[in-house]
């Protein structure tokens, strides 16, 4: 049986879904619209949000993040009505990190003043590439000016803590353009980048209609070349796809790393809840589309899923988001998220670590670089066997 002894840390997500128009790379819940009912999603979020709190009385709430879609099209004053309502229901840690995604091309001075002002003291800015021909091949509603821009305006709003999201391995991109495009990041000094590759997810456009990608090798030389030039501006990477200056990690980001408990509230979101008196762990989704999401929120009728996640298969879970982390995990972090003791792993550690993919003594698990290129062979090591029972008691 599992075995939970302490509350682990919580973080709140609030699912946007609108958008100014659906990316063809994109594969979240995200809905292209023209009006945006930004009152009435806030009053729904709020009526979500109350049917929660018996689950996580007493619990203190260590970051949130505003994702979507693309949150910035909401207007200051709905993001601060949001904002205080969750203040006044929620136990903030008192150096809580609030993040909201912006895209360039849907802000403003006002937003972004008024987002400040409301609480928000991260951004997330989705610029995705300094190129234009690569922001048009992509589907994106701004160009490299519009980017430049919504940087500055949103420092001269007060941001001090950034994030640039920026893509590499794109249509025709070979390694001298992939780095002249992380430079330009660099050179704007964010606090933050996270720089990933380009996939093709199901679902998409770019799915149905592939465009013509970069190859593994070229890909492979983009990413060396590209953690060299990281690291030589003071960047520290933490996560297969996160870059920070010291001290910005991003705190959200990290707890699901960490596989620690996160409420997902919003249209389509996702949670993960640790019940201590239960001794279980529940994950759950709510309805994906906005309008249903709307009628049903504050209703039990809004969750559509909602399982436990077998004994068996927690430590895939874990391992799915830990070992994404450069720094590995302390030995200890997995009887605690878990529930159960490492040796019930052992096996599985042995391997990974006899085939050069993890290091690890009686504190610390990491994957080595070699585990970090092949993460998927990593990761299989820990799938449960064939036939053994994947029920909430294994």
């Amino acid at each position: 049986m599992l075995h939970f002894n302490e509350t682990l840390p919580l973080s709140l997500y609030l699912h946007l879904p609108w958008c100014v128009k659906k990316c063809p790379y994109c594969d979240f819940n995200s809905h292209a619209a023209e009006q945006i009912p930004a009152g009435n999603y806030v009053a729904a979020l709020i009526r979500d949000l109350e049917i929660e709190l018996p689950r996580i009385w007493g619990r203190r709430i260590g970051s949130i993040f505003i994702g979507g879609g693309t949150p910035s099209l909401f207007p200051g004053a709905a993001i601060e009505e949001l904002l205080c309502a969750l203040h006044a229901r929620l136990n903030f840690n008192p150096a809580i990190e609030i993040t909201l995604e912006a895209n360039p091309g849907t802000v403003d001075g006002e937003h972004f003043r008024a987002y400040r002002k409301a609480g928000v003291n991260r951004l997330s800015i989705g610029v995705q590439s300094f190129n234009d021909a690569q922001l048009t091949a992509l589907g994106r509603v701004h160009d490299a000016a519009q980017a430049r821009r919504a940087i500055e305006t949103a420092r001269a709003a007060g941001f001090d803590n950034l994030n640039l999201d920026l893509m590499m391995g794109l249509p025709g991109q070979d390694v001298a353009a992939a780095l002249d495009d992380l430079q330009t990041a660099i050179d704007i000094r964010p606090e933050h980048i996270s720089w990933y590759q380009l996939t093709l997810e199901p679902n998409t456009v770019f799915y149905s209609k592939p465009p013509e990608l970069p190859d593994d090798d070229v890909i492979w030389d983009m990413q060396l070349a590209g953690q060299e030039r990281l690291r030589a501006h003071d960047y520290r990477q933490y996560e297969v796809s996160a870059w920070a200056r010291d001290g910005h990690r991003c705190s959200h980001n990290l707890n699901y790393w960490q596989f620690g408990d996160y409420l997902g509230i919003g249209a389509g979101a996702h949670g993960k809840l640790t019940d201590i008196a239960r001794q279980r762990v529940c994950r759950s989704v709510r309805h994906r589309l906005p309008d249903k999401y709307m009628q049903l929120a504050g209703q039990e009728g809004v969750i559509v899923s909602q399982t436990d996640i077998g004994m068996q298969d927690l430590p895939l879970e874990f391992m799915l988001n830990a070992l994404r982390l450069t720094d590995g995990f302390a030995s200890r972090l997995f009887l605690e998220r878990c529930g159960m003791p490492l040796s019930h792993i052992d096996a599985a550690l042995e391997s990974a670590q006899s085939r050069g993919l993890i290091n690890r003594d009686h504190e610390t698990i990491r994957p080595t670089s070699r585990g970090l290129r092949y993460l998927n062979d990593l990761l299989l090591l820990f799938m449960p066997e064939p036939g053994v029972a994947r029920g909430p008691y294994g």
